[in-house]
């Protein structure tokens, strides 16, 4: 019976231990620029604006001077090959160029606006989009893990015990533990983005959700924050929910248990530092979980959130192709989402042109929406908590099945 009704739940369920599947990658327009050291030039728009992400490598003894005159002369080249830019965003890295696993020396963010400001800087300070490495060095080698599902590494029977529990929340809402699915009774969406902040996606998303008028939940990877770290007060001056997602996004079950602290506890202190708040949810790279995960993150305090629908952009599809895979009464066309429903969660990477409120659900970041219980979180109602119009105030009945054993883990 359990599996024929798991069968039947519209949720990514929990699956065990499986090989790490690589990120598939679409191809990105690219520039055509005359720069010493580019490694890369990709632009890309939202319907709305245009921005360009530079990769540039440098000698690794290159003085924050010489850094700064190469980033101001990589604007200018960018601006004149194509005008229409809105921002251009930049990453330096020591040569020879490894890949993103290592930290970059310098990075910029310069906005359209501000760009005779930018290009006039003699020093590289007193500009708030630039930031110097100040000796951050990767003590882990980052994994590209592909999120498709979440996967417990675990006994057997704790693996069914959360398939369970995730047909139970999916049934009656969130009653303590991990966060599968919110109160299918209320038609509430929590937006959640992962593997924030990305220098290209980051302002294109960000200029989507604020001309939708919605909040979203940005699960953050510790060393992007400190490569990035406007792009982490843009988040949180729009409103936006900010999330643990590790420090150097590693798959936790192969740690120790003192490293998987490690890394939460060092995401947290980032986000405290730059953003004076300390994270409440927290979700695993790759979807990828153990006993051990759900109890540390409980221990530092964090509600861990997986997801309901994941529209797969990630692989480099139209959203035509991907918009089936959303269920029919929530199928917006949201690029790089994922839900934890509250009805449903989606889980994304890249904004989209149009993001219609469909189904009459409302949409929001995860502390949003209303939590069924005392055995939750009590965030109450958030700037940003978007509500259907036509919505009902009051709970309907209870749908679905009541599973006996299905219990939460904390």
């Amino acid at each position: 019976m359990l599996a024929l009704l798991l069968a039947l739940a519209p949720l990514p369920y929990v699956e065990g231990p499986a090989p790490a599947r690589p990120i598939p990658h679409g191809a990105l327009p690219t520039l055509e620029l005359s720069l010493p050291g580019l490694v890369r030039a990709n632009y890309l728009s939202n319907g709305h604006i245009e921005a360009a992400h530079l990769v540039v490598q440098v000698p690794k003894e290159a003085s924050s001077q010489s850094l700064l005159r190469l980033a101001q002369r990589a604007v200018e080249v960018a601006l004149a090959a194509r005008p229409s830019l809105r921002e251009v965003d930049l990453s330096f890295y020591p040569e020879p160029y490894l890949g993103p696993q290592s930290f970059p020396l310098f990075t910029a963010s310069v906005p359209q606006e501000r760009t005779r400001e930018f290009l006039a800087l003699k020093e590289p300070s007193g500009y708030d989009r630039l930031w110097l490495n100040p000796g951050l060095a990767s003590k882990r080698l980052p994994e590209p893990v592909l999120e498709d599902r979440p996967r417990l590494e675990g006994p057997e029977a704790y693996r069914a015990k959360e398939k369970a529990e995730q047909l139970r929340a999916s049934r009656l809402g969130y009653r303590g533990g991990a966060i599968y699915h919110g109160d299918p009774r209320w038609p509430y969406a929590a937006l959640t983005f992962d593997d924030a902040p990305h220098p290209l996606f980051a302002p294109l998303l960000l200029d989507t959700l604020k001309r939708l008028g919605l909040k979203a939940t940005f699960f953050v990877i510790g060393r992007n924050a400190e490569a990035y770290p406007y792009f982490v007060r843009d988040m949180v001056a729009q409103g936006h929910e900010l999330g643990n997602h590790t420090y150097h996004h590693l798959r936790l079950p192969a740690l120790p248990e003192e490293a998987i602290r490690e890394e939460i506890e060092a995401c947290n202190q980032v986000l405290l530092r730059l953003t004076g708040q300390t994270p409440r949810y927290f979700r695993p790279p790759g979807g990828r979980y153990s006993p051990a995960v759900l109890r540390i993150a409980s221990e530092l305090g964090l509600t861990t959130v997986f997801w309901t629908d994941d529209p797969g952009d990630y692989a480099g599809l139209p959203p035509g192709c991907w918009k089936p895979g959303f269920r029919p009464t929530c199928a917006p066309e949201v690029s790089s989402s994922s839900t934890t429903t509250w009805g449903p969660a989606f889980k994304s990477s890249r904004p989209s042109p149009a993001w219609p409120r469909s189904g009459g659900f409302a949409w929001g970041p995860s502390p949003s929406f209303p939590w069924p219980s005392d055995e939750g979180p009590q965030p109450g109602r958030l700037p940003g908590a978007h509500r259907a119009p036509h919505a009902p105030r009051q709970q309907p009945p209870s749908r679905g099945p009541r599973l006996d054993g299905a219990r939460a883990l904390r």
